[in-house]
């Protein structure tokens, strides 16, 4: 019992860190959020066989929960703002410290180049995940785009907004030469 309470205790933690505004205030009331979602756990039927199946499907909801908790933290902890995503988790981490660190890498006394910023982001996607990729950098934007499944990010760093996105690719054969 000392594992579940404990576990809860660090979710509630974690919640906290994402939810600050809202999580703060109801530790402030001296109340919790009643909206904790249930443990993972392997449930036995009377005949004694276990249902694993909803067991790893809580498992796996915990491990993606687990991810946006943390893609959550990182993008508050460097000023990033997610507005859409179709990404892996994984992926969308690459993004932002890439991001982060050329806006920080850039001379203080001179403004970010958004083109250039652009195409370094799309060429460490290209370089990391295979062709295709492009992005669009800058501070006022409208667009329209079709994407890859699973290849799609757009999101805010300090005055900048970035929109990071992979379409397919199709090798286009040479036609052979006709034989005279």
């Amino acid at each position: 019992m000392a594992e579940i309470n404990n576990h809860c205790k660090k979710k509630q933690i974690i919640t906290t860190t994402t939810t600050v505004m809202q999580t703060h205030r109801h530790h402030q009331q001296g109340q919790y959020s009643s909206r904790r979602k249930p443990l993972s756990v392997v449930v036995k039927t009377e005949s004694g066989n276990t249902n694993n199946n909803r067991s790893d499907h809580r498992s796996r909801s915990r491990h993606l929960e687990e991810e946006e908790i943390k893609l959550a933290a990182l993008a508050i902890s460097f000023n990033i703002r997610l507005r859409s995503a179709d990404m892996p988790s994984a992926m969308q981490e690459r993004a932002l410290r890439h991001t982060r660190a050329l806006l920080d890498a850039a001379a203080p006394s001179r403004r970010p180049n958004p083109t250039l910023l652009a195409r370094s982001l799309k060429k460490e996607f290209d370089s990391l995940y295979g062709p295709a990729w492009h992005c669009v950098a800058g501070k006022s934007f409208g667009s329209f785009v079709t994407h890859s499944p699973g290849g799609f990010l757009y999101f805010s760093v300090d005055s900048f907004s970035f929109l990071l996105f992979k379409t397919e690719v199709h090798v286009i054969a040479q036609p052979s030469p006709k034989p005279n």
